[in-house]
């Protein structure tokens, strides 16, 4: 247990976590003395972990300032969805044909699951239930390119669900695309699955817009 809480890759997780939940809100500085401290370890290791964060704009690491964690903003936001809106479809679109029937009746108990929940006492399932819909589908299409950029993208996506939970209202914006995408994939219809998996972008995006303008 003692190696696994020192490895970086441990450390690394358990720090993406923390920014993506927002337990470290955004601007917040991390202390490489305290870090280091805390995970009994050196500090090259927690250097190298914030070089990773870095790398998926999770934090920025300013000259004689230090490491902060990544602020929110629109601009920053439009990118990232500029991009999701290209490959999270064609991941859903590759993974029609390539789909378990296992992970197709995980799927469909996710969509079952989400339809009871509510907004107001379940929304933090739903972002997990969220999340493990875009694993299964984005590990389906089989393409370890394609599920590496995803896979960090994913990320800054889920770090924006926790961010903006007063703007999500109704479970609607995961059943219903959500649903279509199940549907596409029961009837392997690969240009369904690509429309729907880019109605549900374009859904979230609309939501954020009303969060952070």
């Amino acid at each position: 247990m003692k190696e696994k809480g020192n490895s970086k890759d441990y450390i690394f997780e358990i720090l993406k976590k923390r920014i993506v939940t927002l337990e470290y809100k955004p601007g917040k500085i991390l202390n490489e003395i305290e870090l280091s401290e805390e995970f009994s370890v050196s500090r090259t290791p927690i250097r190298q972990v914030f070089q990773h964060l870095e790398s998926i704009k999770l934090v920025s690491i300013v000259p004689r300032y230090g490491v902060q964690v990544a602020a929110l903003n629109f601009l920053n936001i439009r990118s990232l969805f500029e991009v999701t809106k290209v490959l999270d479809p064609l991941a859903t679109k590759l993974a029609v044909n390539k789909l378990t029937d296992e992970n197709l009746k995980r799927l469909q108990e996710i969509v079952k699951t989400l339809e009871t929940y509510d907004t107001t006492r379940n929304y933090q399932e739903a972002i997990l239930l969220d999340e493990e819909f875009h694993k299964i589908v984005t590990k389906s299409c089989n393409n370890p390119w394609l599920i590496d950029i995803l896979t960090d993208l994913h990320c800054q996506t889920e770090r924006l669900w926790h961010y903006c939970d007063i703007y999500f209202t109704d479970m609607d914006i995961f059943t219903r695309t959500f649903k279509k995408i199940v549907e596409s994939f029961e009837k392997k219809d690969e240009q369904m699955a690509e429309k729907y998996a880019k109605e549900h972008i374009e859904d979230f995006v609309e939501k954020i817009k009303s969060a952070l303008l």
